[in-house]
C-alpha cells in the first residue's frame, strides 16, 4: 500500500514506510516507531501498532490524537516536544539538545524552526522552541527527521547523519535551494525530501549534483 526502502545496519534490517507528506513509519529489531501519525495519511485502525511514537509539533498535519491513540498500546512509548504535552496523555517530553534511550533506541531531539517564512510580521510559521526534530540511532545508522523547519545554524552541529529527512513546501518550510543548503550543512549519505507538497522535488538532484548526496524521492507529498 506504502512505498518501503529497507536499510541495512548493524542490528539487521531497517524498514522505512513512506506514509504521506510527514508522516512516516520505521520498523526495527522487531520494534515499530511511528513518526507525526495522521489519519488522513493512513487508516490507523490498520496500522501495526507502536513500540515508540514521536511527535515533532503540535500542527494538524504532524499531531492527531486520535491516530496516536490507534496504534498505541499500554507499553508505547510517546515523545514530544513540551508544547505539546497538554495534547497526548502519558508521553515524555523531549525538548532540543536532550537524548534518551526509548523503547531501546537513542533518541536526540533537535531544532526545528523558521528563519525566513513568517505566517505575518514576526511571527513565523514554526517558532523557534515549539517543534522539534529528531534523530534516531538503528544500529549504526542514524537517521534524521527534521520536522517542520528552515536550514538552521544548528544543522552543522549534526554529526554522522546517514539517512535524512527534510521538509521542502512553501510558504512552511524550504526552498529546493534551502534543503541543498541544509544537506550541505551536515552532508547526509542519503536524502528523502518529505513534506514537500506541489514543489518539484527532484529539483534536488541538480542542485546537489557532485555532493556525492544521494537524494531519493518517493511519495511524501
Amino acid at each position: 500500500m506504502f512505498e518501503q526502502d529497507t536499510v541495512k545496519t548493524s542490528a539487521g534490517e531497517l524498514v522505512m514506510t513512506f506514509v504521506g507528506h510527514g508522516t512516516l513509519m520505521f520498523e526495527f529489531d522487531g520494534k515499530v516507531i511511528h513518526v507525526d501519525p495522521v489519519s488522513r495519511e493512513a487508516d490507523y485502525g490498520e496500522m501495526p501498532k507502536a513500540d515508540l511514537i514521536l511527535v515533532t509539533h503540535g500542527h494538524g498535519d504532524h499531531l492527531d490524537a486520535e491516530a496516536v491513540e490507534q496504534v498505541r498500546t499500554d507499553g508505547t512509548e510517546i515523545v514530544l516536544p513540551a508544547s505539546c504535552t497538554d495534547r497526548v496523555p502519558g508521553a515524555r517530553t523531549m525538548n532540543p539538545g536532550q537524548t534518551a534511550t526509548v523503547a531501546g533506541l537513542p533518541v536526540e531531539a533537535v531544532p526545528a524552526y523558521n528563519v525566513v517564512h513568517e505566517r505575518s510580521p514576526g511571527v513565523p510559521f514554526h517558532p523557534k522552541g515549539e517543534g522539534v526534530g529528531y534523530v534516531i540511532t538503528f544500529g549504526d545508522v542514524k537517521v534524521y527527521v527534521a520536522g517542520d523547519t528552515e536550514s538552521i545554524p544548528e544543522m552543522e552541529q549534526l554529526e554522522d547523519i546517514d539517512i535524512a529527512f527534510l521538509p521542502m513546501n512553501l510558504p512552511y518550510t524550504m526552498t529546493p535551494e534551502m534543503v541543498a543548503e541544509a544537506a550541505r550543512a551536515f552532508h547526509p549519505a542519503a536524502l528523502y525530501p518529505y513534506h514537500y507538497g506541489d514543489t518539484d522535488a527532484s529539483r534536488l538532484a541538480d542542485l546537489l549534483a557532485g555532493e556525492d548526496i544521494e537524494v531519493r524521492v518517493r511519495s511524501l507529498r
